[in-house]
């Protein structure tokens, strides 16, 4: 069974996720959703504490609001159950309260699923820098694929896949999850390793890597493709609109703290620029 889990805030990125998710089901004969709907706790800013600390709201207005609030998601899900409960596929709904990428990332540690699935409006300038949105966080450190969804999309529509890579590290995991990528997507795969003024290597380097790669893997039926560009976002972004690609398909090295803010994250920066879906794993270190 193939377990995809939700994280759903009735936002209409969250709608396409969903709807993403279960067409699945047409794929999978026993497909297992689980939707998590998180309820921030209410914060207020005491003005009166030093530095501006943040403390849960004790006002009893405050606690009445919330409580009604709680039990509206619950009501609103039971609806969404109702709505989306199909014999194609098992679905079940959970709301939960607390910090949205701390709960999120609870329910992956304990649910296991196979796929997270979840709507993405992306960010830009001081906000992207500063905050970071709860996507890509997940994108960061989440075990296992997540596929970001920025707008209606049916999977079986994904006809061109562009996989992105320096292939310099042939990765277990990343290579066999590609390929089952392939089995389940009736699509053309396109494997392109971009080239930049910073991290220049020669064409015939690029193409041995690439070559090395599909041949220790054994796969089949894909384009390869070295693509210059100023940057490994933008060449990525670029090849994908000159192709007409439906889906973005990488790896990211789930980078925390200070090396993440020195280096940042190319795949995180595409999640949250293309229009288009992307696929992610962190790599693991399972490596030949």
């Amino acid at each position: 069974m193939i377990h995809i889990l939700v994280p759903y805030d009735f936002s209409k990125m969250a709608v396409h996720a969903l709807n993403f998710a279960t067409k699945l089901s047409a794929t999978y004969s026993k497909l297992h959703i689980s939707l998590i709907h998180v309820v921030e706790l209410p914060l207020n800013t005491n003005a009166g504490t030093i530095g501006g600390g943040i403390d849960p709201l004790s006002d009893y207005q405050n606690q009445v609001y919330f409580r009604e609030l709680l039990e509206q998601r619950k009501k609103e899900l039971d609806q969404l159950h109702n709505k989306y409960s199909s014999p194609n596929y098992h679905l079940d709904t959970e709301v939960t309260v607390g910090i949205v990428f701390r709960e999120i990332s609870i329910a992956i540690t304990d649910k296991k699923p196979d796929l997270v699935v979840m709507g993405s409006s992306g960010t830009s300038g001081w906000e992207e820098f500063w905050i970071g949105s709860t996507t890509e966080k997940i994108v960061r450190h989440s075990p296992c694929p997540v596929i970001t969804i920025k707008g209606a999309t049916d999977p079986s529509q994904l006809k061109k896949v562009v996989f992105a890579s320096s292939f310099d590290e042939l990765v277990v995991d990343l290579a066999a999850r590609i390929k089952n990528m392939q089995l389940v997507f009736d699509a053309q795969f396109y494997f392109v390793s971009i080239n930049t003024p910073g991290n220049f290597i020669t064409s015939r380097e690029a193409q041995h890597r690439l070559d090395k790669f599909i041949h220790r893997f054994k796969f089949e039926q894909v384009h390869t493709e070295i693509y210059n560009s100023l940057s490994e976002e933008s060449g990525i972004l670029e090849f994908a609109d000159d192709i007409g690609a439906d889906l973005i398909a990488m790896a990211t090295h789930g980078r925390t703290g200070i090396l993440h803010l020195l280096t940042g994250s190319i795949a995180e920066d595409v999640v949250n620029h293309s229009k288009r879906p992307v696929w992610t794993l962190r790599a693991a270190h399972s490596k030949v």
